[in-house]
């Protein structure tokens, strides 16, 4: 018992700071992806070929690309591809929108990113948050990332936030996957089973448009054909920083911190990624 308790206190804390302090994010993660389109060869169309899902495209009115962050799988292909370097995937780990459109973008407008919550719903949830994960055909990436967040190095439940087993005791669903046909009828049922009102997650680029399955019979292209849908986060799977990031702005968490900040006169590590 004495060793145990030697070794626990060696390893010290390992609960992330976050949103305390910026993430410490592993060498090799992509964030959201970065166009100069000053470096963009007019009508090259290199990237959108090589793209397994269509999520970017010549934007012919725009003069440029636009890309769609709900199908975007991560793989790096556009960017290996690309003969002028126009394309690369950043560091910023907040890909989190409230609304669909906001996933598009041409690479010169800012990020829209995700928003709060209605004043009352924060007021219900923003303290105490339960979630029903649903498997909606998923491959089990972003199904084990957000178990990921129950762990002691993410510890969601610090901020209130908590995986059930059953839908009658959560708020919403948190759902993965493409939404088979096979699975329809059950991901119907688990919404009814939640009482109102309620919210619900789309987490992962499958989960959001159909991923690398869109456009097949069996499956329904996404959450939003199902349900409606209130926070969307993207990825394949998204880092449990990403997710994390989305669920905290949904319940307006983050506006918090970086107005307490303001008040004592400093810049929180929200405030430092914005001016970045």
């Amino acid at each position: 018992m004495l060793k145990k308790l030697v070794v626990r206190l060696q390893q010290g804390r390992r609960t992330i700071a976050y949103p305390a302090s910026e993430p410490n994010l592993p060498a090799r993660f992509r964030g959201r992806p970065v166009i100069e389109l000053s470096r963009c060869e007019q009508e090259c169309t290199t990237c959108a070929d090589v793209c397994p899902t269509g999520a970017i495209v010549r934007d012919t009115e725009a003069d440029g690309l636009r890309l769609d962050l709900g199908r975007c799988l991560f793989c790096v292909e556009c960017e290996a591809a690309c003969p002028s370097g126009a394309i690369r995937f950043g560091r910023d780990h907040r890909l989190a929108a409230s609304h669909r459109e906001d996933l598009v973008s041409n690479g010169t407008e800012g990020a829209r990113l995700a928003e709060a919550l209605s004043d009352r719903l924060c007021k219900l949830f923003g303290r105490s948050l339960k979630l029903r994960q649903v498997s909606a055909g998923g491959c089990n990436g972003c199904e084990a990332d957000v178990s990921v967040l129950s762990t002691i190095v993410f510890d969601v439940g610090r901020f209130g936030i908590q995986l059930v087993a059953s839908p009658r005791h959560a708020d919403g669903l948190l759902i993965t996957g493409p939404v088979t046909e096979n699975m329809r009828a059950a991901l119907e049922a688990a919404y009814a089973a939640v009482p109102s009102p309620k919210i619900v997650i789309a987490v992962g680029a499958c989960a959001i448009s159909g991923g690398p399955f869109a456009g097949y019979d069996e499956v329904h292209d996404g959450v939003s054909s199902v349900l409606p849908v209130d926070l969307f986060v993207p990825g394949c799977p998204p880092h449990p920083v990403t997710l994390l990031d989305g669920l905290l702005r949904m319940l307006g968490r983050l506006e918090c911190d970086v107005t307490r900040h303001r008040a004592l006169g400093t810049r929180s590590p929200i405030t430092r990624l914005e001016e970045a």
